[in-house]
C-alpha cells in the first residue's frame, strides 16, 4: 500500500512538474504568437525546445528533493531519459528545420536522432544500459595503432551531431539577425551572415572531432586528399562556392535586381554560396550556378538604375494633325499608373508605312520586378481609347486587285 501512495505521490508531482513547465510556455507562446519559426517555443506550446528543458529541470529538481526526504523515486528516475531524450529530439528538429527548410537529409536525420533517443531511453529504463554499452565496447578493430571501438564511434557521432546541431542553430539565429529588416545593404549582411556559418560550422567540426578524440593533426592529410579532389573532381563545386562570394563582395549583383541570364529573366530572390535563385514574373524559379553569373554575360535592369524604358508602337492615317496629337498622346501614356513622369513619355515618327505613320511611344517604369506586360497592356489601352475619342484612324491594310 505503501508503495502504491508513493507511486501516486510520485505521479502528481510528475504531473505539476510538467504543468509547471507548460504554464510559462504557454504564456510566452501567447505573447510571440507571431513567431512561427521559433527554436524555443516551436509552432505549438509542447514541441518547442524551452518546454523539455523546463519539464526536465524541474523533474531533476523534485528527484532530489525526494531523495533529500528519503522517499521513492521510481518514477522520477524514469522520467528523467524520456524528457532527455524529448529534448534531444526537439532541439535537432526544431534546429534543423530552421537552418534547412528545405534539405532532405534534415528529415532523415529527425527520424534517425528519433530512433536513437527512444531507444537509448528503453534501454535506460529497463536497466540493459550497461549491458548494451559493454557489448559495443566489446565490438572493437585495430586502425593503425589504435583500438577503436563501437561504443567510440558512437560516442563521436553524437558529439559531432550535437556540436554541429548547436553550430547550425548559432548561425541561424546570427543570419536572421543579419537579414532581419535588411534593405540597401543586403548583399553585404548576406556574405557576412554566409562567412559567419562557414566558420562556425568549420570551428563545430573541429570541436567534435577533438571532443571525439581525433587527433586533428591527422587532419593535415586530410586535406592534401580534399586538395586533390578539389582539383579534379570538384572543381565546378569550388568555383561557385568562390564565385557566390565574389558576386556578393563585388556587388555587381544584388538580391532584388532584376536580371536576364540565359534567356531566362526575372529577379533575383537569394544569393547562395552555391547558386543564386532568380524569380521570373510568372512564378517561374531559375536556379543559376554562380560561376555562369561570373564568367557569362549578365544583362542587369537594376544595377545603376531601376528605370527601364519600354516602347510601343501604333499607327495613324497620313492625314493625321502629329503636331496636336502627340502632347494628347504623352499626357495620355503619362497617366498609366507606374508610368514615369521623369522622364515623361517621349514620341517618335519612327517610320513611313505603307498604309500609314508609324508612331513609337517611349516610357518609363522604375518597378520591373512587378511586370512589364500589364504595363504595356495599359498604356496600348489608354492610346487605343484616346484615338477613339479624338476620331484619329487606325489604317490597315488594303490591297487594290487590278483586273486585266
Amino acid at each position: 500500500m505503501n508503495f502504491d501512495l508513493h507511486l501516486v505521490q510520485q505521479a502528481l508531482l510528475l504531473l505539476a512538474c510538467l504543468l509547471g513547465a507548460w504554464a510559462p510556455v504557454a504564456l510566452l507562446r501567447r505573447r510571440f504568437a507571431a513567431a512561427e519559426e521559433s527554436v524555443w517555443l516551436g509552432r505549438r506550446v509542447i514541441d518547442g525546445v524551452l518546454f523539455p528543458m523546463l519539464a526536465l529541470l524541474l523533474t531533476w529538481v523534485a528527484l532530489r528533493g525526494m531523495l533529500h526526504a528519503g522517499l521513492g523515486v521510481q518514477l522520477l528516475r524514469m522520467a528523467l531519459p524520456i524528457l532527455s531524450s524529448l529534448l534531444l529530439i526537439r532541439l535537432v528538429v526544431r534546429v534543423l528545420r530552421l537552418a534547412l527548410p528545405q534539405s532532405g537529409w534534415a528529415h532523415a536525420a529527425e527520424r534517425w536522432v528519433s530512433w536513437l533517443a527512444w531507444g537509448g531511453s528503453i534501454l535506460w529504463i529497463s536497466g540493459l544500459w550497461p549491458a548494451a554499452w559493454a557489448e559495443l565496447e566489446a565490438i572493437e578493430w585495430k586502425l593503425g595503432g589504435v583500438h577503436i571501438s563501437l561504443a567510440t564511434l558512437l560516442e563521436a557521432a553524437f558529439n559531432v551531431v550535437l556540436v554541429l546541431v548547436v553550430t547550425l542553430w548559432l548561425s541561424a539565429a546570427i543570419e536572421s539577425r543579419l537579414l532581419q529588416r535588411a534593405t540597401d545593404d543586403l548583399s553585404a549582411r548576406k556574405i557576412v551572415a554566409n562567412l559567419v556559418k562557414a566558420l562556425l560550422l568549420l570551428i563545430g567540426l573541429l570541436l567534435a572531432l577533438s571532443g571525439a578524440g581525433i587527433d586533428l593533426t591527422a587532419l593535415g592529410v586530410l586535406g592534401g586528399a580534399l586538395g586533390v579532389g578539389v582539383g579534379l573532381g570538384l572543381q565546378k563545386l569550388a568555383s561557385n562556392y568562390v564565385s557566390g562570394f565574389v558576386i556578393l563582395a563585388e556587388r555587381s549583383l544584388r538580391i532584388g535586381d532584376v536580371v536576364k541570364v540565359d534567356g531566362f529573366e526575372g529577379r533575383i530572390s537569394d544569393i547562395k554560396t552555391r547558386y543564386t535563385v532568380i524569380r521570373a514574373v510568372n512564378g517561374r524559379e531559375s536556379i543559376v550556378p554562380n560561376e555562369l553569373l561570373i564568367t557569362q554575360r549578365v544583362e542587369n535592369s537594376s544595377l545603376a538604375d531601376t528605370r527601364v524604358a519600354q516602347t510601343t508602337t501604333v499607327s495613324v492615317g497620313y492625314e493625321t494633325d502629329l503636331e496636336r496629337l502627340f502632347p494628347l498622346l504623352a499626357a495620355a501614356v503619362a497617366a498609366v499608373p507606374r508610368v514615369q513622369q521623369d522622364p515623361g513619355p517621349a514620341l517618335q515618327l519612327s517610320n513611313f508605312g505603307a498604309d500609314g505613320l508609324e508612331l513609337t511611344l517611349v516610357y518609363w517604369i522604375a518597378d520591373p520586378e512587378n511586370g512589364s506586360g500589364n504595363v504595356r497592356s495599359e498604356v496600348n489601352l489608354a492610346v487605343l481609347a484616346l484615338l477613339r475619342r479624338e476620331q484619329v484612324t487606325i489604317p490597315y491594310p488594303q490591297r487594290v486587285v487590278h483586273q486585266a
